[in-house]
């Protein structure tokens, strides 16, 4: 991941982001505290922001049934699309743990239909932004709607 972004002590935290960063940093800490995660423990945020400027946060919320598991990113995307939104063009992912939390390869794939390579995931913890990375950098080669695409 050669264009990821580590975020040091001059450029980096909230204090340092942009209003529209902060403010979605915010919302992701709101439902990390709101976060269902009776088994693995590890409280995940996420807010994702629209192409139309709208903020979408969600939590993890976690099943005895692990498969039925929703990842925060996931609950975030399903709030997006339920308020009639389809693109995604920044997201913000909050946890609690000693080390960035990058999303799963489910949860990037379910990006990636919603949101184009170059798009920026600020990896965060309690103090703020530690790693800026692009989607296209996490997941490489994604099969997206394009993939499917009929020849004619």
């Amino acid at each position: 991941m050669s264009g990821v972004e580590p975020v040091g002590e001059s450029g980096g935290g909230a204090a340092g982001a942009l209003p529209q960063l902060q403010e979605m940093l915010e919302r992701a800490r709101g439902a990390l505290a709101n976060a269902h995660a009776p088994y693995s423990r590890l409280r995940i945020g996420a807010c994702v922001r629209a192409g139309s400027g709208r903020l979408y946060a969600g939590c993890n919320v976690e099943n005895a049934s692990f498969p039925v598991t929703q990842c925060a990113e996931n609950t975030a995307i399903g709030a997006m699309v339920a308020a009639g939104d389809r693109q995604i063009v920044e997201v913000v992912i909050v946890t609690e743990g000693a080390e960035p939390c990058p999303p799963c390869g489910r949860c990037r794939q379910q990006l990636a239909e919603f949101a184009g390579p170059d798009m920026r995931i600020h990896l965060c913890g309690p103090e703020g932004v530690r790693v800026t990375a692009t989607l296209g950098e996490l997941l490489p080669m994604a099969f997206g709607p394009r993939t499917l695409t009929r020849p004619t």
